[in-house]
């Protein structure tokens, strides 16, 4: 996944601009960024603070952790009973 070139606090940041009344494409102007990108970090961390941000990101973290654990054990699985002859 391609790295942001933005933190978090600066997204949130961008957004509480947004949200105190600067318009849209002043925000997205000010910042070097489109508003179709704008509108995709809103979705994702609008609402939230910096704290809640790194609780996202470390769940973030864990899911991925999670899902690589389960595809390597249904791949074990998978060559088990290649090896057993119980396709």
């Amino acid at each position: 996944m391609r790295q942001s070139r933005f933190t978090e606090a600066q997204i949130i940041g961008m957004i509480k601009e947004q949200e105190a009344g600067m318009p849209t494409a002043e925000v997205c102007r000010r910042h070097g960024l489109s508003p179709v990108s704008f509108h995709k970090f809103k979705a994702k961390y609008g609402g939230m603070n910096i704290s809640d941000t790194h609780r996202l990101k470390t769940l973030e973290d864990e899911n991925a952790k999670l899902k690589r654990l389960l595809a390597d054990s249904m791949l074990d699985n998978v060559v088990l009973k290649d090896l057993l002859g119980m396709s």
